[in-house]
């Protein structure tokens, strides 16, 4: 039988969807959660998925890259209300099958439900992780991974509030905590996700390299310049710019940069002529540049150009339960690099991990697990495979560890 996963938080609603599913030879099942449709979708063979953008622990969004990830063979379609059509058309953009207004035309939502029907694959037989692994068809996760924290969840809820629009974001926090992935998950919930995305480290670009990198140069602009060049802005028209560690760019060229962003054209170096641009700009930085601008070194009316929207990522030590989550994923990533197959992390070396202050943030943990199962022998990471360093921390803090 068909299969058909309803995610719905107003449970009368869902009730009405579910009953009329049966009456029209569906089998359903009603979640009123995110946390309970992954619990079901990771049980049974599903082939449609119907969820609310909404939801009281995430939204449908997060749900879809999720679905995506873990069972691509689901097909999902997304209910919305009139205000939130934007946000469905972003998830048609990341995988979604289409999308349903509130409320719901049963006659529509059964046309919708048979297109998707044809359109999803049979669902394949649920085997074992080890069996996977004995196969080789393990599916390592995406490099999108959905934290559990408060602090997390709310990050996600900005990411999906300001991600439809056209709105500049500058994005702040400590060095390691995933700027650049925030930027990238912007640009994929956005109507642009289609064009390009392009990170430029501002700390790389010299004062005289940075306009010919930016904006393009013709031939014969200066000496080295021995054909045209395109630049970042020209070959990213129609998505978006992500200026990382924006602090660092040069005083000119952050006048350079202003006047693109005002009038939304560039001239490349050496050209005689403007071209229009049609780009969204997103930017990084863990300096105060509050500070730089009254020491002189960065411009206010180029700060407030950025700061429409401003988006603060939580370290990792205010992401409270998201360590063992973000501790699973960069194993899988690492087992698959250095075709490893460590299981977990021994209780010991988690309780370190938890009690460990990581100043690097997601980067330094990533590189940790990546050393931890380097070393590892047998099924597990012990406390002899973490970094010294690590332990004499945890040794020299006042924090007793129970283990």
């Amino acid at each position: 039988m068909n299969k058909v996963l309803i995610i719905e938080d107003d449970a009368a609603y869902g009730l009405t969807i579910s009953n009329w599913a049966k009456k029209n030879g569906y089998a359903p099942t009603h979640c009123l959660t995110m946390e309970q449709a992954k619990k079901e979708i990771l049980q049974q063979n599903f082939r449609i998925a119907l969820t609310d953008l909404r939801l009281p622990d995430g939204d449908g969004i997060m749900l879809l890259a999720w679905i995506k990830d873990k069972r691509p063979d689901v097909q999902v379609i997304v209910m919305t209300s009139y205000a939130e059509i934007q946000s469905a058309v972003s998830a048609i953009k990341l995988g979604a099958f289409d999308y349903l207004q509130k409320p719901v035309n049963p006659a529509v939502l059964k046309e919708k439900i048979e297109q998707a029907m044809q359109n999803a694959p049979l669902p394949a037989p649920r085997v074992s992780v080890s069996q996977k692994k004995k196969q080789g068809t393990e599916k390592t996760p995406g490099n999108i991974v959905f934290g559990e924290s408060p602090a997390s969840k709310q990050l996600y809820e900005y990411i999906r509030i300001v991600a439809p629009t056209n709105m500049s974001v500058l994005i702040v926090g400590e060095s390691g905590t995933g700027k650049e992935h925030a930027a990238h998950l912007i640009h994929e919930y956005s109507p642009r996700s289609a064009a390009p995305f392009i990170a430029v480290d501002c700390g790389s670009l010299s004062r005289e390299l940075a306009p010919s990198e930016l904006f393009g140069h013709v031939k014969g602009a200066f000496t080295s310049a021995i054909a045209n060049k395109k630049g970042v802005f020209e070959v990213a028209n129609g998505g978006t710019v992500f200026l990382d560690e924006v602090g660092n760019l040069p005083y000119d060229v952050q006048i350079q940069l202003l006047r693109a962003l005002q009038e939304r054209k560039i001239r490349p170096v050496g050209a005689a002529n403007d071209i229009e641009i049609d780009v969204r700009i997103i930017v990084a930085t863990n300096e105060n540049l509050e500070a730089a601008i009254t020491a002189g070194r960065f411009r206010e009316d180029l700060y407030h150009r950025f700061d429409e929207f401003m988006l603060a990522m939580p370290p990792l030590r205010e992401r409270h339960g998201d360590l063992p989550l973000y501790v699973q994923h960069f194993l899988n990533n690492a087992n698959q690099e250095l075709n490893k197959e460590i299981k977990r992390f021994s209780d010991e070396a988690m309780t370190v991990m938890e009690h460990y202050s990581w100043k690097g943030n997601l980067r330094e943990l990533r590189n940790v697990v990546r050393r931890a199962v380097l070393f590892a022998s047998g099924e597990e990471v012990t406390l002899q495979n973490l970094p010294a360093a690590m332990l004499e921390s945890i040794a020299r803090s006042e924090t007793p560890l129970h283990v």
